[in-house]
């Protein structure tokens, strides 16, 4: 009674020994490449180029770059993934019969290879008696890309390549600060990263230089982590300069006759403020274009006076 009772257990039994013995077909295994690279700052700062530490004329173009330093590590990684048939039991009922069709076909065809003297391919002589073994053990399917599931196995870093690296990129449409004196200006740099600097105009025209000896250009982020600064000096000779000159450009016009007007071009001129005097030429230009004898007075004694 005892060894009816405990059949159906050993049934079970066997039956669930049988399922996990049962194996997945395991495939070649499938490898990626790739390149990947680390980076690790090194420095990271603001450089700021004004030209020569003298200045010499009112206008300069100054360029701010930020600029950072990376250690670059270069890998070639490979990802291996282990490729195998998932075991799904059902399709024994068409894997065994034809499996063993494949087995009869397999070792028929390594006899003609004999006589071919080796001639058929080994997909035909080892790759039917492979598919046949597989389709008739019943624990086993048989290799099938179009089912084919897999797992990563290993990662594989091999270092091919290590050096410095830089990036110079332009302080682009961000602010810079210009320190003359006790007094702080904010220019803005273009796409480029470049601001100009011109003391004969805003914001500096209303500004006494004469006692200024030299002016603190600085950047800086937002989070003051990078900084950069740049100082140039201003001689006696421009601040002297710059004191003649800015009455000259900024006293009223309409208050005075062109006998004044080309005596400021002129002296603008003398000064080497070229770009001035042909901004205040082109200004008493326009001021006259509706009074055409003031106008003609007014050039005919201009180039009378002066060179121009």
């Amino acid at each position: 009674m005892l060894r009816t009772i405990n059949q159906p257990k050993l049934i079970s039994l066997f039956c669930l020994s049988f399922l996990l013995a049962s194996c997945a077909n395991h495939l070649p295994p499938r490898n990626e490449h790739e390149d990947r690279i680390e980076r690790v700052l090194l420095s990271h700062e603001l450089q700021i180029d004004a030209g020569a530490a003298a200045l010499e004329l009112p206008r300069r173009r100054v360029r701010v770059v930020e600029q950072q330093t990376f250690e670059a590590t270069h890998f070639a990684v490979t990802r291996t993934y282990e490729r195998y048939t998932p075991y799904q039991g059902w399709r024994e009922v068409y894997e065994i019969p034809l499996g063993a069709i494949a087995v009869v076909a397999g070792i028929g065809a390594n006899i003609v290879n004999i006589a071919a003297l080796g001639r058929l391919p080994e997909r035909v002589t080892r790759g039917w008696i492979n598919y046949g073994i597989d389709g008739l053990n019943p624990v086993m399917n048989v290799e099938s890309n179009g089912r084919a599931q897999q797992n990563l196995a290993r990662v594989t870093d091999v270092q091919t390549d290590k050096r410095i690296e830089s990036n110079n990129l332009p302080w682009a449409e961000r602010s810079v600060a210009v320190f003359a004196g006790e007094q702080e200006y904010a220019l803005i740099t273009n796409a480029l990263g470049y601001a100009d600097i011109n003391l004969l105009d805003e914001p500096f025209s209303d500004t006494d230089l004469s006692q200024v000896q030299q002016l603190l250009i600085t950047a800086e982020d937002e989070n003051h982590a990078i900084k950069g600064q740049a100082e140039l000096a201003l001689s006696s000779t421009l601040r002297q300069k710059l004191t003649a000159a800015q009455p000259l450009i900024f006293a009223e016009l309409e208050d005075s006759d062109i006998s004044d007007w080309v005596f400021r071009i002129k002296k603008l001129s003398t000064l080497g403020f070229e770009e001035e005097a042909n901004n205040l030429e082109q200004s008493l230009l326009f001021l006259t274009r509706n009074d055409p004898d003031l106008q003609k007075d007014f050039i005919a004694l201009l180039l009378n006076k002066t060179p121009r």
